[in-house]
């Protein structure tokens, strides 16, 4: 199978530091403001960004969040967001026209800007996005619609700024996009032989082959009440 030529550029790179902007609620970092000029990488993501919990977000296998620009008019004309809405009102730290969750895979290498990154798993939405953008059901048309963005880990370090390109370099799992690995780890409606495939896919997240490693075995259940609603303080 032929690699595509996939290719766009950098629209918008954002930082945010850690809030505790809702009383009772855990602090936050999903406040992403616009960036200019050099942004440096490194294995843990940009850094001039922060993350309030590591055991949801951040990592090595979620070091930068990117989410298709593509989705904003959709969100729009669906009326679940304002016309307003402009990058970063769903905390992601790149925007950018053109890649989707329909035409990247788990595992796909990217050159973003000068550093090298990997997709490692799509987003798992939480109670956090509902708040953030007012819309207390996004979490769930996240899940629905897909729409979810996605993970990279960081294999090179290196710079990036607005307007550098994004290009895809090696893809290593073809039959496995984000949109249908994300589905099926969201919804846990997957076939065990293709559990099985995710739970020993190097590529995908670790906390991700082990949910589908627990799904190959016939374990779909999973509670979600703490990422979809949050706990009280």
């Amino acid at each position: 199978m032929m690699q595509p030529d996939l290719s766009t550029r950098i629209a918008g790179i954002f930082h945010g530091p850690i809030a505790t902007p809702w009383a009772g609620k855990a602090p936050t970092a999903i406040h992403k403001s616009p960036v200019h000029g050099p942004q440096k990488i490194d294995f843990d993501g940009f850094t001039g960004d922060a993350q309030a919990d590591l055991t949801v977000h951040g990592g090595a296998d979620k070091a930068i969040h990117h989410y298709a620009s593509d989705h904003y008019s959709l969100w729009q004309d669906e009326t679940e967001m304002p016309l307003t809405s402009v990058p970063a009102a769903f905390g992601e730290n790149i925007a950018s026209l053109g890649l989707t969750e329909k035409t990247l895979c788990i595992g796909d290498i990217l050159r973003l800007g000068t550093a090298v990154v990997q997709i490692s798993q799509g987003r798992q939405p939480c109670w956090k996005l509902g708040l953030y953008t007012g819309n207390t059901r996004m979490p769930y048309l996240f899940q629905k619609t897909g729409r979810t963005g996605w993970y990279y880990r960081v294999l090179d370090p290196g710079i990036a700024q607005t307007g550098d390109k994004i290009t895809l370099m090696e893809r290593r799992q073809p039959d496995w996009t984000v949109e249908r690995v994300t589905h099926a780890r969201l919804t846990r409606k997957v076939a065990p032989e293709d559990a099985a495939v995710l739970a020993h896919m190097e590529d995908l997240a670790a906390g991700w082959r082990a949910a589908f490693a627990r799904m190959a075995e016939g374990d779909s259940g999973e509670d979600t009440r703490a990422r979809l609603i949050g706990a009280q303080e």
